[in-house]
């Protein structure tokens, strides 16, 4: 019996749908962990084709080329080198199966059919998969392999069933999104499966960003005594190479050094970065483009692009109207000085007047009121898309989560573009990572080693300057209030009077109780985002814009 086991963990990127470039980066990690002399390498849930796949696994043909590229993978194993493990689907007969691949030898050594389908929040596993029995060990080079598939650790009966029948080790393969402290979460968990079964666990997840979500990577190793073994790195592509051995009955890994944990505002921000980069770089784009007003939001959302892409590929413009202040002009283009990015300024005065002429007849003798300030946003929306339709970048967002649960923000106009790194972000927490960028550079920004906004861009009542002397707080409580409110009627799905009860003021629950119940069709609208918090708007939180239900008659 062998004592000694080599595993290479490749926590890659995958590229939805890009099947040939998704075999070539697990042919590279195979290649990689043969140089480092790993007998199995293993890669991340779903890894041949990218997760979650979605209607992808629908087609036929996707299912049979994801086949089809993982058969010409095992045959390549007959060369000697180290085994494989690869996530895809799997088709048996009428079923659909969420699987893993065990290739050794130029065949399929094993297959096996995630058990688990999670169906909440941004998952819909059950929807085009059918679940599998659950798994048995897999016998590898002298070893009994207990292998799963993400949602398969989360409940106890997978890994207990694994234990049972004779697995030496846990080994789970992920495409687990990230969320604020989620990797912290994820070693608790795992550690409850090391106590219940007594054997070591590894957690291997997938990096890069898809669409609205973001895989931070964050692998780990457990052994059974519960120790930290290996920690991998958050945000960044990695092979690593685990060294195991028997240690009487027990499988044991060989400690590598921890790195420090990431702080919060960090994953987020990087997070951001992350979510940004892939969806321009998966989807082509040649940069971005986004209005710059000297307010907050704006001068984060440039930060990060410059971050995540680089300043050459990020352009900024002002769009001043009568009712923008000097000081905004100045921290706007003190903003761009600083991260070094392309700046202009486009007066929308001209099309305001426009506006104004062309619709005076219908308008007849109404006094201007909130239709106008809409009008300025729209100008603005049409500008910077016009910009992007002209030169092919991605027209980047800038609202952020406290807007769009209350619905202040502006339809075809401030929400219009491809793209939002603040989307579920609170305000407070807007202002939190501008402070942090200010005083840190991230580990993989592209941009300036320095302060990114001026003090002032921070410190000045947020306004969204469409008519005189406008603050934001004129139409919403403060944001350390409203955020309060917000999180807990959002995250917490908490009822009024609970709210009350934890000492917020009953009319103020109830305004913004209604300002978020209202803004669902804004909402549904908006562009994606990037998932930050345990409860995104779009693909965790789903309300029917047409919904008669009230909790409340006062």
């Amino acid at each position: 019996m062998a004592d000694t086991l080599r595993i290479a963990l490749a926590q890659i990127n995958p590229h939805e749908g890009a099947l040939r470039a998704n075999a070539e980066r697990i042919r590279a990690a195979r290649a990689e962990g043969a140089r480092l002399g790993a007998a199995l390498v293993v890669t991340p849930e779903f890894s041949i084709a990218g997760y979650p796949p979605e209607d992808l696994v629908r087609k036929p043909a996707f299912v049979a080329d994801c086949a089809a590229a993982i058969a010409d993978l095992a045959a390549e194993t007959a060369d000697g080198g180290p085994g494989l493990v690869v996530g895809g689907p799997w088709q048996e007969g009428d079923r659909l199966h969420n699987a893993l691949f065990v290739l050794e030898g130029g065949r399929i050594l094993a297959r096996r059919a995630k058990h688990e389908l999670p169906n909440y929040g941004v998952f819909d596993d059950k929807r085009v998969f059918d679940p599998g029995p659950c798994p048995g060990p897999v016998a590898f080079r002298g070893f009994r392999l207990g292998l799963m598939i993400c949602e398969d650790w989360w409940f106890p009966g997978v890994s207990e069933t694994l234990a049972e029948s004779g697995a030496e080790i846990l080994l789970s393969i992920n495409g687990s999104p990230f969320e604020a402290d989620k990797p912290r979460r994820r070693v608790d968990l795992a550690v409850r499966r090391v106590v219940e079964t007594g054997l070591p666990f590894v957690f291997l997840n997938q990096m890069g960003g898809q669409d609205e979500l973001v895989f931070e990577g964050a692998s780990f190793v457990l052994n059974p005594d519960r120790s930290l073994a290996v920690a991998m790195r958050l945000f960044e592509e990695e092979i690593r190479l685990t060294e195991w051995r028997r240690e009487g009955e027990r499988l044991v890994c060989a400690p590598q050094p921890i790195p420090p944990e990431v702080p919060r505002l960090e994953q987020i921000y990087r997070a951001m970065m992350l979510g940004l980069r892939d969806y321009v770089e998966k989807n082509r784009f040649p940069g971005v483009v986004l209005g710059l007003s000297g307010g907050i939001d704006s001068a984060l959302s440039a930060a990060v692009a410059a971050d995540a892409l680089g300043p050459e590929r990020v352009r900024a413009v002002a769009m001043p109207s009568p009712y923008t202040s000097p000081e905004s002009l100045e921290d706007a283009a003190a903003c761009a000085g600083l991260l070094g990015i392309r700046y202009e300024t486009i007066d929308i005065v001209p099309a305001m007047e426009a506006f104004r002429a062309m619709l005076a007849p219908a308008f007849g003798d109404r006094p201007p009121d909130i239709t106008e300030e809409n009008i300025q946003a729209r100008i603005r929306g049409v500008t910077l898309m016009a910009l992007s339709n002209k030169f092919g970048d991605m027209l980047l967002t800038t609202g952020n989560k406290s807007e769009m649960s209350t619905g202040y923000a502006t339809l075809y106009g401030d929400m219009a573009g491809g793209y939002s790194v603040l989307k579920d972000v609170y305000k407070t927490t807007v202002f939190a990572l501008s402070r942090w960028r200010n005083a840190h550079v991230p580990p993989d920004a592209k941009g300036p080693r320095g302060p990114v906004m001026p003090e002032r861009v921070i410190t000045k009542p947020p306004s969204a300057e469409l008519r005189p002397n406008q603050k934001d707080q004129d139409s919403l409580p403060p944001y350390e209030v409203l955020d309060a409110i917000l999180e807990g009627l959002v995250e917490g799905e908490k009822g009024v009077d609970t709210l009350v009860a934890e000492g917020h003021d009953r009319a103020t629950v109830l305004r913004v109780w209604r300002l978020l119940d209202r803004a669902e069709y804004k909402r549904r609208q908006a562009p994606p985002g990037v998932k930050i918090t345990r409860r995104a708007f779009g693909r965790d939180r789903r309300y029917p814009i047409t919904n008669g239900y009230t909790e409340l008659v006062s």
